[in-house]
Formats: C-alpha cells, sequence, structure tokens
C-alpha cells in the first residue's frame, strides 16, 4: 500500500486535556485476563461462582469492534490506549508472543489499581503446557501461558510499583475438554461458549461466500474441536471452513465454494494435527521420560511444587490429553485425513 499525508493547520487552538482516571470497580477479589474465548469465558464464570465476588475483566483490543456484545448490546468495557516502538526500522513480531506479555502486563496493572492480589490466569493444562513440551521444529519453547513466564512478572511488579500479585493457574492440571464441560454443567452462562472464537486466522484467509468463519485446522481450532468432542458437545460444521475432518484428503474436507485452499494452510493443518498427536505420546514413551521430567521441575519451582507432586500432575494431564485425542480422532473414522497424519492412534 502506498500512502500521501498531508497536514494543515488549524484554525482553533487545540483544548488542552488532562488525564482521566481508571475507575476499576472496589470489593473485587481477582483480575482476568480476558480474550472473550472460550477458556477467559468458562474460567471467568467458574471463579466468579466460586469467588461469590466480581471480577476485574481485563481485554487486549485495540479497537472498537474488540469490545464484546451481549444481547446486541456493548459490554461495559474501558479502552486503554497503548503504543509498542522500537528502534528498528522493520517491526515485525510475526510470532505473537510479546501479546502475552502485553496480556500480563495490563492485568498487573489493572491489580495495582484495583489493590487485587489475585490474577487469574483462564489458559487450561494444554494451552498452557503443550507449547513448551512439544515446540515447534527449532523454534524457542513458547512460554508465555507458563507459571515460569508469570513467576518472572510477578517479580518485575515487586520491582516496578511496589505491588505483591500472585498469578494464580486453576485450570491448569484439566483439559480444555474438562474445563468446557464444567462450565456448561456448573454455570448458568455455559451456553456462551458457542459464541466464542478459537481462530487464529485472518478473516481475510478464511471467507465462504463472504463470512468469515473459523478455518478448523489451525491447532487452535483443532484443540477447540478436540475438547467440544470430550465435553460431549457439538457444534454446526459451518462454524467451520473445513467443515469435514472425515474426508479422506485435505482438500475435500473443505466447504463448498472455499477458493482459497493454499500450500500454508495445508501446512498449519499438518501442524496442528502433529502437535496434539505429539503431545498425546508423551506419557506412553520411555523416550520422553526425561521431557517430562524437566518441565515437571520448571513447574515445581514456579509454583512451589514438589518435583514429584508436578511429574504426577503433569502425567495424569498428558494422559487424560491422549484418551481424549484418540476418541476424537477415532470419531473421524478410519479413513480421515487426519488420523492419516497421526502416529499415536492405533
Amino acid at each position: 500500500d502506498k500512502w500521501n499525508v498531508m497536514f494543515v493547520a488549524r484554525k482553533k487552538e487545540e483544548i488542552s486535556r488532562t488525564q482521566p482516571s481508571l475507575s476499576l470497580p472496589s470489593g473485587a477479589h481477582a483480575i482476568v485476563p480476558f480474550s472473550d474465548g472460550m477458556d477467559s469465558r468458562a474460567v471467568a464464570a467458574l471463579s466468579a461462582q466460586r469467588l461469590n465476588s466480581a471480577l476485574i475483566r481485563v481485554r487486549l483490543g485495540s479497537k472498537r469492534h474488540d469490545q464484546p456484545m451481549m444481547d446486541g448490546r456493548a459490554q461495559p468495557f474501558t479502552n486503554i490506549p497503548y503504543k509498542v516502538k522500537s528502534s528498528e526500522r522493520r517491526f515485525a513480531e510475526s510470532s505473537n508472543r510479546s501479546r502475552g506479555f502485553k496480556f500480563s502486563m495490563i492485568a498487573g496493572i489493572a491489580a495495582y489499581v484495583a489493590d487485587v492480589k489475585t490474577i487469574i490466569i483462564p489458559e487450561s493444562g494444554q494451552g498452557a503446557l503443550g507449547p513448551p513440551l512439544v515446540p515447534v521444529v527449532q523454534a524457542y519453547p513458547d512460554y508465555r501461558n507458563h507459571p515460569r513466564f508469570t513467576e518472572r512478572m510477578e517479580k518485575l511488579f515487586a520491582a516496578l510499583l511496589n505491588h505483591n500479585v500472585s498469578y494464580t493457574f486453576p485450570r491448569l492440571w484439566f483439559t480444555k475438554g474438562e474445563t468446557l464441560k464444567e462450565f456448561v454443567t456448573e454455570t448458568s452462562v455455559g451456553g456462551e461458549w458457542q459464541e466464542t472464537i478459537s481462530c487464529w486466522q485472518q478473516n481475510r484467509h478464511v471467507p465462504v461466500d463472504g463470512h468469515r468463519r473459523q478455518c478448523g485446522i489451525c491447532a487452535a481450532c483443532m484443540l477447540r474441536r478436540l475438547s467440544v468432542h470430550a465435553a460431549g458437545l457439538t457444534e454446526p460444521s459451518d462454524q467451520y471452513v473445513w467443515e469435514n475432518l472425515s474426508a479422506s484428503n485435505f482438500e475435500d474436507g473443505a466447504a463448498e465454494g472455499f477458493s482459497k485452499i493454499t500450500p500454508a494452510l495445508r501446512e498449519y493443518a499438518i501442524a496442528g494435527t502433529m502437535h496434539l498427536d505429539h503431545l498425546a505420546g508423551l506419557a506412553d514413551s520411555p523416550r520422553f521420560e526425561s521431557t517430562i521430567r524437566r518441565n515437571a521441575a520448571e513447574i515445581a519451582k514456579a509454583m512451589n511444587l514438589t518435583n514429584e507432586d508436578a511429574e504426577m500432575k503433569l502425567t495424569s494431564l498428558l494422559l487424560r490429553h491422549r484418551d481424549e485425542w484418540q476418541a476424537f480422532v477415532e470419531s473421524l473414522g478410519p479413513d480421515s485425513f487426519i488420523r492419516q497424519w497421526t502416529v499415536n492412534v492405533s
């Protein structure tokens, strides 16, 4: 794109503006970083119910359209403008890992302003611990939702603002499917899960007949579909571009009329499938005992657990993920292109 920007002189003097104060509700017991996704909706509702107290939801969005809606009405979120600059001429952050830092930073500032000590991380086990356990090829392990990372954020806020906050992980040892099932069965707003979006893809990459859909095959979509199946729920296939995961080849699974099948989308699908499949194979293989033990030790140190306790919890989580994954892949039938890519489903 090429832009031509012009400036003209003002006709009237600019009115000076004072910075407004950020009024947060008193009496809240916790802050929840809120993406409006499945985990954040579920954990916010479950936490508010258990604490019997109001929570402050902190959403990371930069546009008016990011504001959550309910029954056609905008929800009361206050926009806090911020910018991230770099001394480099070109500042492309394609990994999106800085999002975890921004979320944690904004949540910590909200905790400081509201004088709250607890920040609830809504990520379930596969999302928080899966990326460090099964990194992508040669990429550095992704710790953006991991206790190792939040432990450092706690130290940062203690030094920066002299305010002690504690990042907690109430769903760390649960699968996303278990969290979703509990949300649906134990809260009055459990049906909201159907309104959430999990997909990583941009709108321009996944339109069908002019309407945006979730792709259905990236790692986030695959985890969502696995979790919906594990929770015993269903959703319409037209939520996704790839409506039919039981198709015998990748291209045939896409919705009729979708014309943007690219090698990149196929790579996304393979990577998403292999991530969940490799995660499912960790607990059963002696080859990965040291990987589990090392990651458990990292978690134990960050969460003040014994190594043995952390290893037992992590192994249990991985075994439950394995069972959910195998059941999901088997439900797709023997000819599914997903099943053809797996190695941990018999």
